[in-house]
């Protein structure tokens, strides 16, 4: 059986909204394995004057539960 679990996080940049999606799954790979997909739930921006100084992308991360794991720390 497979068992998926989702985590919202929200990832920033001044590029573009891609780039803090990209940014933040990178970041969150470094700590979470199996991730499978991502939904964009919100975007946002920061304005100075008349121009878009950061962009703000939250996603829904999804990644599967690693089902072995117990067993493997068990063994251990």
């Amino acid at each position: 059986m497979t068992v998926e679990k989702h985590l919202r996080v929200t990832g920033v940049s001044n590029v573009s909204w891609k780039d803090a999606i990209n940014k933040t799954i990178i970041e969150a790979s470094k700590t979470i394995d199996y991730i499978t997909s991502i939904k964009v739930l919100e975007q946002k921006a920061k304005i100075d004057g008349n121009k878009i100084i950061e962009y703000y992308s939250t996603i829904d991360l999804c990644f599967s539960i690693d089902e072995e794991r117990l067993t493997k720390k068990e063994n251990f």
